[in-house]
This record gives C-alpha cells, structure tokens and sequence, in this order.
C-alpha cells in the first residue's frame, strides 16, 4: 500500500498561488485606464485571431490576461449572464459591479475547490455618465476583487506600468492624450525597465464610449488606430529629447 503524504491546507493554497502567478506573469500587459471620452482599453496582443478586450453588455467592456482558454470561458458566460439578467429584469440593473462579484464567486470557488485554478487576470469595466462614474475592477485567479478608480494595469510588468500611469493619469484628458500614456506604459514594461518600441501591429485597442446611448463598445482598428499613432511617437520623441 502506497503511503499518504500529508500535507496542510495553508501550503496547497500556497502552491497554487505560486502556480497562477507563475505563469500569468508570462501574459502580455493590459492597461484600461478613464478619459474624457471614455474608457480606454490597450493591450500588447500580436495575434490577429484571439482577442483579449471584449464586450460583455452596453456600457461594460471586458479585458483578460494569461491562458486564453480559460478567459474565454469566462468572458462567454458573463456574456450569457449579462444577457439573462437584462431581458429578465431591465437592461439598466446590468451594472459592471454585478457582473465583478460573479466573476469573484466562480473564480473563488474554482481557486479552493480544483486541483489547478484559473491562471487569468481579469478586468471589469463600466462607463458611466461622467468619468468619475466609470468603475473599474481587476479580478485576481483566487477571487479577489480590487476596485481601481480610474485606472488599472494587469500581466507580467503591472507594477512598472502602474509606476507610469501613477501622477500621469488625468480622468479629463481626451482620448488621444489617454492613449498616449497608456502606450507610453506599456513601452515601459521591457526587462529591467527598459523602454520597448511599440507599433499597432502589437497593440489591441477598444474603447466604452461614454457619448453613445447605447452600446458603447467600439474596436479602435485601421485607420483610426493608425491617426491615434503618430500622436504617441511624437510625445516619445519630446520624452526623450527632454531627458
């Protein structure tokens, strides 16, 4: 007979902690962050076929990071669960804060209850009438919920993107200006801080508008990712002139 190794619950939730921050660590950042406009949304994704900033109900966007299969899954059920809820009830009792606690509650239960937890980070989204309306929600893999005002950075170099944002971030400042900072983030997160070269080849861009009335979701692709671009270089160029 095989002998049983014990061993305790504080050192299984540990491994798995070790686990989902291991390999989420290895994801591509995501910034989304409040402006004027809107709610903005950048990630790094070179892939052309698998997104990672999405939809999820009227005013509420959707943004993931680490293994893509698993936030998938996430994202079609809050899709489902948003959908239920509004044609139940009213479309205006779908509120981003909802949908947070939900995502808390399955990602909890999968981190305590399964062998291996979910290694994703995920971020909640809400536009609201104002910008200091908007709400923003990161979810860690064990079902931990943080309430972030005005902006927020998640994957393998958060913090030295968090490090950008902070002191630069203004909820005014028009879409162009947010854009800017974001991508100026995000060009932060090389090894040892470096500063990494971007181009829209390898950015994802999507946005809540606050304007519409309805949905507000918009993709910022082609033509208008590409107007957006030149802006973010030439504030690299004086950056760097400057130092």
């Amino acid at each position: 007979m095989a002998m049983q190794f014990y061993t305790s619950p504080e050192q299984i939730m540990r491994d798995r902690s070790e686990y989902a921050r291991k390999n989420i660590s290895r994801g591509r950042n995501v910034i989304a962050l409040s402006c004027a406009d809107g709610v903005l949304m950048v990630a790094e994704n070179v892939s052309t076929a698998l997104y990672k900033l999405y939809e999820l109900y009227d005013r509420i966007g959707f943004a993931a990071v680490g293994k893509y299969i698993e936030f998938e899954n996430l994202r079609t059920a809050g899709v489902r669960m948003a959908d239920l809820r509004g044609y139940s009830y009213d479309r205006r009792d779908v509120t981003a804060v909802s949908l947070a606690k939900a995502y808390a509650q399955t990602l909890g239960a999968i981190f305590t209850e399964q062998t291996k937890p979910f290694e994703v980070e995920l971020c909640v989204a809400g536009v609201g009438r104002r910008p200091e309306d908007d709400e923003l929600y990161r979810l860690t893999f064990d079902g931990f919920i943080n309430h972030e005002p005005g902006y927020l950075a998640m994957g393998g170099q958060a913090e030295q993107l968090v490090e950008v944002l902070e002191g630069n971030h203004d909820i005014n400042a028009p879409v162009r200006e947010a854009f800017a900072l974001a991508t100026r983030a995000l060009a932060a997160g090389g090894e040892n801080g470096t500063q990494r070269e971007l181009n829209k080849d390898v950015l994802e861009v999507a946005m809540l508008e606050r304007s519409k009335p309805a949905r507000t979701f918009r993709r910022i692709q082609g033509a208008a990712l590409e107007a957006l671009m030149p802006e973010q270089e030439d504030e690299s160029d004086e950056s760097s002139e400057s130092e």
